[in-house]
């Protein structure tokens, strides 16, 4: 990177050298020539300090930084990729942005290259943490810094940093918004009871466990006393789980929970740990005959994708966790920026994000529910979708 900075600003002197060059047998008539108080020899050193400063700015400050994202089927993961890469390309770095289609040993292959190409930085999101310690462990020992983006890196000191939003806080949030659309507590004082079923993230996602934590601080009180039943028996975050947040899994569960459940009564909650879950509910409550406006259930979700953003404004989905991914790929590219160059980065937490092996200082951004009736203001608003995008 750095021959190449060289290279261009060698360049550039050259080209303003071989132009002020060719007045050179007028040199006495230049040198005695003044525009507006400015020597043409001035205007000529003046332009060759233009073009050194241009060159510098276009190689940028130097860097080459690896990003390693899990997968492109799901839109808030491509979301996340573009933002950074556009991000830190604005700042002058080369970025390295590879998509590992949520196999792991592509994931360990994609960064065993990063590494060998000569990447200054990584920020990795990873698809399993655990599959990732070794490949740490070579970054650490090329003296790479690694930022964990939105998934901890378990079990290594390998990570400097960790960018995510408050994954707790999620969980906390789509507890509230149940407990608040569905007014628990006066349910619970009348001795009405809701029935609930959990789909929860990926068990190689440690932030799955610190959304279920969230949600379950909010819930269990009422599992406990019975105004929230769910019918399944299946609370606990192992029955509940998904490998892979995988669309799929959560249809056939809900399928499954339906038949096997609910087949003389209704669902008033399906609680889902992200957008993708909810649209295989949807699927699965549609094939047992739920109707939106007559018995449709409860819906939660997470990411705000633009399909579940659509599905909100037509009811099949009752909620999402907005997640402005351009706000926490800007806060990871100023990580990356600050480790580069020898700062120290913004940190709002240094005590929740233990990998087992150390805690990992942290920024955390706000997550924020959104429903039919908030969702102009945030999203619109917020220029995160347009009205057009939502028509279509």
């Amino acid at each position: 990177m750095k021959r190449r900075i060289l290279s261009m600003i060698l360049g550039a002197m050259l080209v303003v050298s071989s132009l002020s060059g060719c007045g050179g047998s007028k040199a006495a008539a230049t040198t005695a020539a003044v525009d507006g108080g400015t020597t043409t020899a001035a205007k000529s050193e003046e332009a060759t300090q233009n073009a050194v400063t241009e060159a510098t700015k276009a190689a940028g400050k130097g860097g080459k930084v690896g990003v390693a994202m899990p997968t492109q089927s799901s839109e808030r993961w491509i979301n996340d990729g573009a933002n950074m890469k556009k991000q830190l390309e604005a700042l002058g770095y080369e970025v390295d942005l590879q998509y590992a289609e949520d196999d792991v040993q592509m994931q360990v292959s994609q960064i065993e290259n990063m590494i060998a190409s000569g990447v200054e930085c990584l920020v990795i999101a990873s698809i399993d943490s655990s599959a990732l310690v070794n490949v740490e462990e070579q970054a650490k020992n090329a003296g790479i810094p690694i930022i964990a983006y939105d998934r901890l890196l378990m079990d290594t000191d390998a990570v400097s940093y960790y960018a995510t939003f408050d994954n707790k806080g999620v969980g906390t949030a789509i507890g509230q918004y149940i407990k608040d659309t569905k007014q628990l507590d006066k349910a619970k004082a009348e001795g009405k009871s809701y029935t609930i079923e959990f789909f929860m993230g990926s068990p190689d996602d440690n932030n799955a466990l610190f959304l279920y934590n969230g949600l379950m601080e909010v819930l269990k009180p009422y599992l406990d006393d019975g105004t929230l039943v769910c019918e399944s028996g299946r609370t606990s975050f192992e029955d509940t789980c998904i490998l892979r947040w995988s669309q799929e899994t959560a249809q056939q569960n809900c399928e499954n929970y339906l038949t096997g459940f609910y087949a003389d009564k209704k669902l008033d909650i399906a609680a889902t740990a992200f957008d993708g879950f909810a649209y295989g509910c949807k699927a699965a409550l549609e094939g047992a005959g739920y109707k939106v406006g007559v018995d449709w259930p409860l819906v939660t979700g997470q990411d705000a994708e633009l399909m579940a953003t659509k599905n909100i404004i037509s009811g099949y989905q009752t909620m999402s966790i907005y997640k402005d991914t351009r706000l926490l790929a800007e806060k990871c590219v100023k990580m990356v920026q600050a480790v580069l160059e020898g700062a120290e980065p913004e940190i709002n937490d240094t005590k929740q994000y233990n990998n087992g092996k150390i805690v990992v200082p942290s920024y955390l951004c706000t997550p924020v529910a959104v429903d039919k009736d908030n969702y102009k203001k945030i999203i619109i608003d917020g220029g995160y979708y347009t009205e057009d995008q939502l028509s279509k």
